[in-house]
């Protein structure tokens, strides 16, 4: 049946690359192998921590100067490709323009992320990052939930939507400066069903990270909640 619907959908809405408008890419669902090729892709070197890139040969292991002025709640932080091109065109259609059909395609470079960064890595749950409820119910979902489950389908472990409720409405992050990005999100994430994040494994996902105050201030409070590690996959990094 699902596999039926999939090839009625692409009768009724043709796929087209989202990048070069290419009839029925192959590489991705709606991005094509020349303008994926040209996306630019987060590689080596970057921070062991929080995998912000930096430019220059490095041959070994480092933490940025952030990440040692501070460590960071979590235990470690990947994101796919830059937030720009024809991934950030992606995502900011998924999260903006209510274009579901594009999760996908962005869950598949999560766990492709998710393979080669933490490989061998084992997960006892995923968390989305949570929108505070007055923004979702004037979104009509949570973009970062909907790549949760995409990616959880895929690695076949479970989603925990619930696990992380953001208490109180916070300014959107993109035109804050990073100390303004800290203090926009303390306090305003809380932890529930303690029992079920004890001891746990938890992937935490989210679709942009760009100075980590957000995925850092969840990290934290899962941590308080009990779990015993927290990873963060995003599929972009801003």
């Amino acid at each position: 049946m699902h596999k039926t619907m999939k090839v009625l959908m692409d009768i009724l809405y043709p796929r087209r690359c989202l990048g070069c408008g290419v009839s029925s890419p192959e590489t991705f669902r709606y991005i094509c192998w020349d303008c994926w090729s040209d996306a630019a892709q987060v590689e080596a070197p970057f921070c062991d921590l929080c995998g912000d890139p930096v430019a220059g040969a490095v041959d070994h292991d480092f933490i940025c100067y952030s990440c040692s002025a501070k460590t960071p709640a979590f235990d470690g932080a990947r994101s796919a490709a830059r937030y720009d091109g024809v991934v950030g065109e992606a995502l900011r259609q998924l999260k903006y323009e209510k274009a579901l059909w594009l999760a996908p395609d962005m869950a598949e470079l999560l766990h492709n992320c998710l393979a080669a960064e933490y490989p061998g890595r084992l997960f006892d749950l995923i968390v989305p990052v949570p929108l505070h409820h007055v923004r979702r119910r004037e979104r009509g979902y949570n973009q970062s939930a909907v790549l949760a489950r995409e990616l959880g389908r895929r690695l076949g472990c479970p989603v925990l939507p619930g696990m992380l409720r953001r208490i109180r409405p916070t300014t959107t992050q993109t035109n804050l400066t990073a100390k303004e990005r800290l203090s926009n999100v303390v306090d305003a994430f809380q932890h529930r069903r303690a029992k079920q994040l004890t001891n746990r494994r938890v992937l935490l996902v989210d679709d942009v990270m760009t100075t980590g105050a957000t995925v850092n201030a969840c990290a934290k409070t899962l941590k308080k909640g009990g779990a015993a590690s927290v990873h963060v996959i995003t599929a972009a990094r801003g």
